[in-house]
């Protein structure tokens, strides 16, 4: 065995973004309508060439990609539905009115759990529910809450556009012109609505 030695620049990876969640889930028609009707997201085109069942949704500047995989009840068949724990793996979810939220899954006969985490005087609402494969999904006014960091090192990538140049190898400088053309636009556009 050949093991290959990298040296770290003692930098973080170029990211922009978080592009997508994967999940697998039991039955892509259940889980696409659970996340267009409760959560919002649209059915969006994935790749013709991928030969698995699958379906590739989109809002809020992520995407949500579902991969049927129906021997996951050979694995976790879900007998009972499992008790709704804030503290298991669960993608969040911001939302400017949390009362609403649990209205709404009230109408939709959806068991839920809240959540109230107080820093300093701010409190933050949380919702947690499960998808029909039982993901922990958080709605919650997180916001409320300030980032800071806890190391003084700390650079958004967003404000070191010294690193965003010297970072982006050569071959992938006109996907990155192309994003920061759309960015540009798509703020212009903001700017022209609002």
């Amino acid at each position: 065995m050949e093991i290959e030695e990298v040296s770290s620049c003692g930098e973080a990876l170029p990211l922009l973004s978080l592009n997508h969640v994967s999940l697998l889930c039991r039955s892509v028609l259940d889980s696409a309508r659970f996340y267009e009707e409760v959560l919002g997201f649209v059915l969006i085109k994935r790749p013709s060439s991928f030969n698995f069942t699958g379906a590739w949704l989109y809002n809020y500047g992520i995407g949500i990609h579902l991969i049927e995989n129906p021997s996951l009840d050979e694995f976790e068949p879900i007998v009972e539905p499992r008790p709704i724990n804030p503290k298991d793996n669960h993608i969040s979810f911001q939302s400017a009115d949390v009362v609403l939220v649990k209205r709404r899954l009230e109408e939709m006969g959806m068991r839920y759990v809240t959540a109230v985490v107080e820093e300093e005087g701010i409190k933050v609402d949380q919702v947690f529910f499960h998808d029909p494969d039982g993901y922990m999904v958080e709605i919650c006014n997180c916001d409320k809450i300030p980032v800071l960091p806890l190391s003084s090192s700390f650079k958004p990538y967003e404000t070191t556009a010294s690193f965003r140049k010297s970072a982006a190898p050569a071959k992938c400088g006109v996907l990155f012109m192309e994003n920061e053309m759309m960015e540009s636009l798509s703020m212009d556009i903001l700017n022209l609505v609002f």
